[in-house]
């Protein structure tokens, strides 16, 4: 399955689902976009350290700084209007 398949399955599902629910008032959709990183296998046990290390490491850099950090670094082209509307 490709990544995009995936991403529109459970974009399209969990608001599915979250609308039936009715969590929230209106109705609830997904911005256009996303972002997919991939990891070896070999560096899982980092993956799980830095997940679990999440909420020290944010009170240093936003998500958001860390993000765009990301794309930089790895020198990511990127379109400005699909990265996150961010509410700070």
């Amino acid at each position: 399955m490709s990544v995009s398949d995936m991403v529109r399955d459970i974009k399209s599902n969990s608001s599915l689902f979250i609308n039936q629910k009715k969590w929230i008032i209106g109705k609830f959709n997904w911005q256009d976009g996303y972002g997919a990183f991939t990891y070896s296998k070999s560096q899982i046990d980092e993956v799980v350290k830095y997940i679990l290390n999440q909420p020290e490491h944010h009170k240093k850099k936003s998500f958001k700084e860390e993000y765009l950090d990301i794309l930089k670094k790895w020198d990511m082209e990127y379109d400005e209007k699909y990265v996150f509307e961010w509410y700070d």
